[in-house]
């Protein structure tokens, strides 16, 4: 499968996101993020021990806090801090489909351990910009007719 379409096929199969990093500031990557992606339709659970609420969700302070499975672990965190992450999802108890690293950050041995749990991965991407293309690419109306 390529790249492309592992991150359509996320994106087709995800409708609860946990974002780890959310921040509260409208300028923020890691605030417009999801917000487009819960203007899409999507549902976004916030996970930050900043925060109370934002875009009018209660925020979990961890991912083991979660009072709601997620589809989708969206993370606006430092490489450095993949690795604790991926200890925090791989403890969930109910795990998600996928983990999607925003664009600038990766970490492969996090990544590896994962996709060793059966976990999709897709690392150093906007999510934001990934959807838009992706629907964009979907659009009936943008894809050329084979009958004419």
């Amino acid at each position: 499968m390529s790249e492309d379409d592992l991150r359509g096929l996320i994106l087709n199969e995800v409708r609860t996101i946990a974002v780890v990093g959310i921040k509260s500031g409208e300028s923020d990557d890691a605030f417009r993020v999801p917000r487009y992606l819960q203007a899409q339709g999507y549902r976004i659970v916030p996970v930050s021990p900043k925060l109370a609420t934002v875009l009018t969700e209660r925020v979990f302070p961890s991912l083991l806090e979660l009072d709601e499975p997620v589809d989708l672990v969206n993370l606006f965190r430092a490489s450095d801090h993949i690795p604790a992450h991926v200890d925090e999802i791989l403890a969930m108890p109910v795990r998600p489909k996928a983990v999607w690293m925003q664009l600038g950050i990766r970490h492969p041995q996090a990544s590896a351990r994962l996709l060793e749990a059966g976990i999709r991965v897709v690392e150093d991407r906007c999510l934001m910009v990934d959807h838009r293309n992706w629907t964009k690419a979907s659009d009936p109306a943008t894809v050329p007719r084979a009958d004419g």
